[in-house]
């Protein structure tokens, strides 16, 4: 806990921001990081709750009342040792998780939680900047050699956690650069790109091996939305060559909308636009698609709709408008019923509030209109909720003017082409078919090839791919040791 009485003393304090106008010039992140005597502040507001619901809350499992005891305390330095115990990567769950720790937050239950995101973040960054954060090869190399498809966080996890305990690793990336969805989908204003080449770096240093352009499994055509493949390695020649194998590759096969005009130019996957504006920002080529001028709409209400809003204005857009399939949520939870789960309400991103967002919901799609092949509008119809089904409200339709139409409704299972040519067993989902519990946990139905992250719980969070990691991590140090020291 924090200071005793501090969550009656403090108010929440949350991080400053650049302006809109000064932020929409650029790709640079705009949150500004708390001082070290706001964040003690708000280390302080931990109150002795008795049971630390915010620990269950987070995915990783953060001891955050120890952490935000030793801030308040300005005991920075055991704090980062605490907070680097249950999270490989602070800095990255710091920016761009959304925080289910804080929903779980006992002072949720009637006032406004504890700043744990800002104070994770504080930490990490006073530990970079400090020089605390060093690499930690390990003492005794163990001959073992791991190969990991994939690095994201998931895989970037797992490689941490296993070249520690001493074996070989080897993470096969198809594009350009190590990050995965880390790297090309999220946009830089929410995380720049700087903030995983400082952890790669630390990583090398530990002994992970990076290759990539390279395919694994398939043909660079059957690989994804895009990638950045000129080389092709057999599954058959992973299992030869190493002994055991991660797949960590994500959940990358987005979902469409087959409705007429899906044809016509201007309508994109979301990652067919943020994947190039990030390869744009890195210094390579341009972004081929273009919002400047345009009428934008995005379908999809989650983070990824936020992240084409955001680019969007960037880039100069003249409107955007952001459809969501669902009924608007409330601004504000029940607490009562939701508390410490995470709840269901009215999300408002920063990316919203650069522009004049106009946000539609239950609304669908019914056809795009274009001329000379291009998208110029498209037609939609209300939608009725009842008893958990959808009907469409007779006399709704609408028209928009849209001259860019950007998918961000979610992705549905990895790319089919990597199980395929691992043979690995999938669940009704589409996803690699492996447990997290009991014997074998991670494993896949192939020997010696396990499976963490999106690959095989489908689409979610940045800290539940760290979490995923870090156990596969243990169960492959077990499959190679007979048993593990490393943490789950």
């Amino acid at each position: 806990m924090g200071k005793p009485t501090g969550f009656l003393e403090y108010q929440r304090l949350t991080e400053a921001a650049e302006s809109v106008d000064a932020r929409v010039k650029g790709f640079k992140e705009f949150v500004l990081r708390l001082s070290d005597e706001e964040t003690a502040q708000q280390g302080a507001r931990c109150m002795d709750c008795g049971i630390p619901f915010c620990n269950n809350g987070c995915p990783v499992n953060n001891i955050i009342p120890d952490w935000n005891d030793l801030v308040y305390r300005n005991k920075w330095e055991a704090a980062i040792q605490v907070l680097h115990s249950t999270n490989n990567f602070p800095e990255f769950t710091g920016r761009i998780c959304p925080a289910p720790c804080e929903a779980a937050c006992t002072l949720n239950i009637n006032t406004e939680a504890v700043g744990i995101k800002s104070i994770e973040r504080s930490i990490i960054d006073k530990a970079w900047e400090s020089g605390w954060v060093k690499p930690q090869p390990p003492a005794v190399k163990t001959g073992k050699k791991v190969a990991i498809v994939g690095s994201g966080p998931a895989g970037m996890a797992a490689a941490q956690q296993l070249a520690r305990a001493g074996h070989d690793v080897v993470v096969f990336e198809k594009n350009s650069r190590v990050g995965g969805l880390l790297r090309y989908g999220i946009p830089d204003f929410k995380l720049e790109k700087s903030t995983i080449d400082r952890r790669i770096a630390q990583m090398e240093a530990e002994g992970v091996a990076f290759r990539t352009c390279v395919c694994v499994g398939a043909d660079p055509e059957m690989t994804g939305v895009t990638n950045d493949g000129k080389e092709v390695v057999s599954a058959e020649q992973l299992k030869a060559d190493f002994d055991a194998v991660i797949l960590a590759a994500g959940s990358e096969t987005p979902r469409d909308l087959p409705v007429p005009g899906r044809e016509l130019g201007g309508v994109h996957f979301a990652l067919e636009f943020l994947i190039p504006q990030n390869k744009a920002v890195a210094g390579d080529a341009p972004n081929p698609i273009s919002a400047e001028g345009k009428h934008v709409v995005v379908i999809g209400g989650g983070d990824t709709g936020s992240d084409c809003v955001g680019t969007s204005y960037r880039h100069g857009a003249a409107s955007v408008t952001q459809f969501e399939l669902m009924p608007q949520p409330p601004e504000e939870e029940n607490k009562a019923l939701t508390w410490p789960y995470w709840p269901i309400k009215l999300r408002t991103s920063s990316s919203h509030k650069e522009g004049e967002t106009r946000r539609e919901f239950a609304i669908a799609t019914k056809q795009f209109s274009g001329e000379g092949g291009v998208v110029k509008s498209l037609t939609t119809v209300r939608l009725e909720w009842k008893d958990g089904k959808m009907s469409e409200v007779p006399g709704s339709e609408e028209t928009y003017p849209a001259d860019l139409v950007l998918f961000a409704m979610g992705f549905t299972q990895p790319v089919d082409s990597l199980l395929a040519a691992f043979g690995v067993d999938k669940d009704p989902r589409g996803n690699a078919k492996a447990s997290t519990d009991g014997e074998g946990c991670y494993a896949t139905s192939v020997d010696k090839v396990f499976a963490a992250g999106d690959v095989r719980r489908g689409q979610s969070l940045v800290v539940w791919a760290i979490r995923e990691g870090r156990q596969a991590a243990r169960e492959v140090d077990a499959y190679l040791m007979g048993a593990s020291d490393l943490p789950r």
